[in-house]
């Protein structure tokens, strides 16, 4: 029987806290109980809208990955968005990251 392969991809937030959710609580584990209050804590939006904003990001440049680490921090500023950009080693113009901001606010 050949093996099965197991697609990996990142996830946001919200979209982790869905699939914990559906842990039985009283089977989960100790791991699986703090991460689902880490999740339920730091969600700031449902996974539905999560994956709009990161389509959305994505026609704007910015990577899958970029796009879900924006989604998870919400940052509100320009300022708070050239934080992450800088890491990226990335310059994006003032346009695009307003963009990004109004994406970002549609939550």
């Amino acid at each position: 029987m050949p093996e099965e392969q197991i697609k990996k991809r990142p996830i946001t937030i919200p979209e982790a806290k869905a699939i914990l959710e559906k842990v039985n609580v009283e089977e989960a584990d100790q791991i699986q109980k703090r991460t689902l209050d880490y999740l339920s804590k730091f969600s700031k939006t449902t996974p539905e809208n999560a994956r709009k904003q990161i389509e959305a990001l994505t026609k704007k440049g910015l990577t899958e990955e970029e796009a879900i680490e924006l989604v998870n921090n919400t940052p509100r500023s320009a300022e708070e968005i050239r934080v992450f950009t800088a890491g990226w080693k990335r310059f994006l113009p003032t346009e695009t990251i307003q963009e990004i901001l109004n994406t970002l606010k549609q939550t």
